[in-house]
This record gives structure tokens, sequence and C-alpha cells, in this order.
């Protein structure tokens, strides 16, 4: 699955620690910022999540609705085509007493 892919996760980000260097950056932009990145990371796990779920549903759905269809006509058979021999085959069945 996806997270098998994926190198990072919420919590990792959250807990990185940087080191500090002589002009590094403010700790309090870096810390929302981080902020920042975990709330979309776990919005778009959820997502994923979500789709993943949605995609077995469905998968479910097709696999059962093909499992109900109806027997296909052979190629070329009409509505007529089954008509006029049903027609026919009242006519050798039941001969002129239909139309009596």
């Amino acid at each position: 699955m996806i997270s098998d892919k994926v190198k990072l996760t919420a919590k990792d980000i959250l807990e990185k620690e940087f080191k500090s260097g002589v002009r590094g950056y403010k700790q309090e932009d870096v810390d929302k910022f981080l902020d920042l990145i975990i709330k979309d990371y776990e919005t778009f796990h959820q997502e994923i999540e979500d789709l993943q779920q949605e995609n077995l549903r469905l998968r479910k759905q097709l696999e059962e609705s093909s499992r109900r269809q109806p027997v296909a006509q052979p190629a070329g058979t009409t509505n007529f085509d089954i008509l006029k021999r049903l027609s026919n085959l009242e006519k050798h069945v039941f001969g002129n007493k239909l139309y009596d």
C-alpha cells in the first residue's frame, strides 16, 4: 500500500530535531511551518485511506454486478428476430387454431 512508499509519517515530522547554528532559523518559524506540514500530511493520508476504501467498495460492487448480468443474446439477434421466431414456433405448435 501507500505506507510502503512514504518515507515520513506525521509523527516523524513532529519529532524531528534540528541543530541550531550561529545564524540559524528562528525555532518558532520552523515549528509553525512543520505544524502546517503535519496537518497537510495527515489530511493527505486520510484522503488516501478514504480513496482506497472507496476503490475496494467499487471493485466489489462491480464484481457483484457482473455476476448478476443476464446472459447476452447471440450476436445479430434483435427483438424482432426473437418475436419472429416465437411467432413461427406458435404457428407450428398451434397451427391455424390461433387465427380462428
